[in-house]
């Protein structure tokens, strides 16, 4: 189904500082487009808000999730609001590296909490921007790398990336890791999804990555007649990085299951949001609700877009996509839509799934350069519009 060989390669060791100089620099095309796209979406909404009476900065910064990981940053953990129907939103759902991250930048600069949080996801939505390169540059070529990084910033939802929430960093932290599982770096593998483990419950399809393609590789060895110990040995650092995979998401799962006082403690914390796992169920009532009533233009629509994530996906398993890349991508997906909850927010969900443009970039990168950036604007443009549209009006949850 992929191919391994390009999933670890043994003995790669860590890249010098002339390495990762060169590897900016081939990345600077990739950046520059990314950094374009976001830049229109802010001056779209820059200029809606102040037609509408609202400021920009205080929609990037200070609503929904921004809010909670602010209080987070501030007063640690241990706030709840219990509503009127009795569930109770606490703010252990909100897993801890971007506070953390907001807390230390505050103490360190004049920035508040909330800015920090913007800084932060400004800075990793660039780190984000170069993994999305470097891995498209691996795969398929230099520009098809310049067009997956596009791509991502074009979304509907790219607007997120620009917000004091955790999507950009998760992103940055998912998508190096596995592009260190890739390149057989797995001690930095396992660091990556470790700390991704530590920013949104979906590290669990980083970890997945590195611990479905190390038993895979391993498997594959001894099948070969290759004993464990010497497999081991011909993959410096995979142990390590096996092991240290999962410290942050387990950690954090852990610590608020002793907290509460209960194995499934963090499940009962989704709970009290409405949120949890029902394989889909109630998304699939939802949208045949949509399809039933007077909505039935959007519930089209709901089922055409999840069509199609599934078809990008299929199609990219099926050319071949590296095995990390099609577990992480079909993980964060399954998740996406399998979980119950505010259904507004499943694209921000699937924003993390960047393995599901790789297609598409790949076939932009074949075209003509000025047909592929007519393309590209053309979605830019509209996501800016959308970005704008969505956080003046009801926004993501």
């Amino acid at each position: 189904m992929n191919d391994l060989a390009s999933a670890a390669v043994p003995g790669r060791t860590a890249p010098d500082g002339a390495a990762v100089v060169a590897a900016l620099r081939r990345a600077a095309p990739a950046l520059a487009a990314y950094a374009a796209v976001r830049l229109l979406g802010l001056l779209v909404l820059g200029i809606w808000s102040a037609a509408d009476g609202k400021d920009w900065h205080t929609l990037l910064t200070a609503r929904w999730d921004s809010l909670w990981y602010t209080r987070v940053a501030e007063q640690g953990y241990g706030y709840s609001v219990q509503l009127a129907n009795g569930d109770v939103h606490s703010n252990l759902a909100f897993f801890p590296l971007l506070p953390w991250l907001e807390r230390g930048l505050s103490a360190l600069t004049p920035l508040s909490a909330a800015d920090a949080g913007m800084a932060v996801a400004w800075s990793a939505s660039l780190a984000a921007a170069w993994a999305l390169y470097a891995t498209g540059e691996r795969l398929h070529g230099p520009r098809a790398g310049i067009a997956l990084a596009a791509l991502w910033a074009a979304l509907p939802v790219g607007i997120v990336q620009s917000m004091a929430y955790s999507e950009a960093l998760f992103t940055a932290l998912a998508a190096w890791g596995v592009h260190a599982v890739l390149t057989g770096r797995w001690v930095t593998a396992g660091v990556l999804a470790s700390l991704a483990g530590l920013t949104r419950p979906v590290g669990a399809a980083v970890l997945a990555a590195v611990w479905i393609t190390a038993a895979v590789i391993l498997w594959r060895e001894r099948a070969a007649g290759v004993r464990l110990r010497r497999a081991l040995r011909s993959h410096p650092g995979m142990a390590a990085g096996v092991l240290l995979a999962p410290l942050g998401w387990c950690g954090y799962f852990v610590w608020v299951g002793i907290r509460q006082g209960s194995a499934t403690g963090y499940l009962d914390v989704q709970g009290g949001w409405g949120n949890g796992f029902d394989g889909g169920v109630a998304f699939a009532e939802f949208i045949g609700q949509q399809l039933a009533g007077p909505s039935f233009a959007a519930g089209l629509g709901l089922l055409a877009g999840v069509g199609l994530v599934i078809w990008l996906y299929v199609h990219g398993v099926r050319r071949g996509q590296p095995l990390p890349l099609a577990v992480y991508g079909g993980l964060v997906l399954l998740l996406a839509l399998t979980a119950k909850g505010y259904f507004g927010s499943k694209p921000r969900l699937m924003m993390p799934a960047y393995p599901l443009l790789l297609p598409p970039a790949a076939a932009l990168a074949r075209w003509r350069p000025a047909w592929s950036w007519l393309v590209i604007g053309a979605v830019a443009a509209g996501s800016a519009v959308y970005g704008a549209f969505w956080l003046n009006g009801s926004g993501p949850p």
